[in-house]
């Protein structure tokens, strides 16, 4: 398989485009007491599972045996259940630019589990490629306004987020191909109803004593932006990343999110274009570029057999 996949760079560039705004998204529906981090991880797990059921009464009919079926349960746990969990309790302690910035280890950590279980070899480029891409990364949310947030408490929601980009990682690499076996929509609407399942014991009583009605608009819309297009059209385009592309390769595309960040700030006037801005762009865009041309397992095998 080429390294380079148009379909699977795409969606990857649609999936971190999406995300980019999810943290001052999430943050901003999280202002009100009644609504808690929980609620917010209940909406968008049970959202996109319905959507991914109604999705499927559209789609071929696929047989998952039980064997699949807990391996499914497992994927749940590892890319929807500990990394939603995590991310949005994370948020909600620490500040939406802390948080971005953490965000930029999950590519690294990607990097490492590749190389122990799926034995992908870590090149100068695919180093250099990640060190760039971080560098740009950093750079760009350093010289951001928002990084002055105010958070309650920083480092147990930084701690907290860094898991969620572990839990992540883990999920990558561990279902990278086991996630072929099936269609994206029959993987996702397994992956949502376990998910749905786990979470729903410790969230329904604050579902029914929520006072829904107390929300606004902004938060309504905020909440339908989470669940609809940054998880159910976002995992839709990160399946299609995963099936054509390395790990590694999905994890860089991570740094994409701080540069969404930066230039909507500066659409929305509340922040500026500058120079050193710029430069950081590039930096991780180089970054992509050089991870994606970095020697694949297979490629080097093929350049054995030559």
């Amino acid at each position: 398989m080429s390294d380079f996949q148009p379909k699977g760079h795409l969606a990857m560039l649609g999936a971190n485009t999406i995300w980019g705004l999810m943290s001052p998204v999430t943050k901003l529906v999280l202002t009100t007491s009644a609504m808690t981090p929980l609620l917010m991880i209940d909406c968008r797990i049970f959202i996109a599972c319905a959507l991914f059921w109604f999705t499927s009464i559209f789609c071929p009919k696929e047989h998952v045996p039980p064997r699949d079926l807990f391996r499914l349960c497992g994927a749940a746990a590892l890319g929807i259940l500990f990394n939603q969990c995590c991310f949005i309790f994370g948020v909600s302690l620490t500040s939406p630019g802390e948080a971005s910035l953490i965000t930029t280890t999950m590519p690294m950590w990607v990097m490492v589990l590749a190389y122990i279980v799926l034995r992908e070899p870590i090149s100068a480029k695919k180093i250099g490629g990640i060190a760039l891409g971080a560098i740009g990364a950093v750079t760009l949310m350093l010289s951001s306004k928002s990084m002055g947030d105010q958070a309650d408490n920083p480092a147990l929601g930084d701690a907290i987020v860094l898991l969620a980009q572990l839990s992540y990682a883990l999920y990558l690499t561990f279902y990278k191909n086991f996630i072929h076996r099936y269609s994206l929509v029959t993987l996702m609407k397994w992956m949502f109803l376990f998910a749905s399942i786990a979470l729903l014991p410790a969230s329904l009583p604050s579902i029914l004593s929520m006072p829904w009605q107390s929300l606004t608009l902004m938060q309504w819309a905020g909440i339908g932006y989470v669940a609809v297009f940054a998880t159910f059209i976002a995992y839709i385009f990160i399946m299609i990343g995963q099936k054509n592309l390395r790990p590694t390769i999905v994890g860089i595309y991570n740094y994409v999110q701080p540069i969404v960040a930066t230039i909507v700030g500066v659409c929305l006037g509340l922040d500026s274009l500058t120079a050193v801005k710029v430069v950081a762009i590039l930096l991780v865009f180089s970054g992509v570029y050089l991870v994606t041309i970095s020697p694949s397992r297979a490629s080097l095998r093929r350049h054995k057999r030559s």
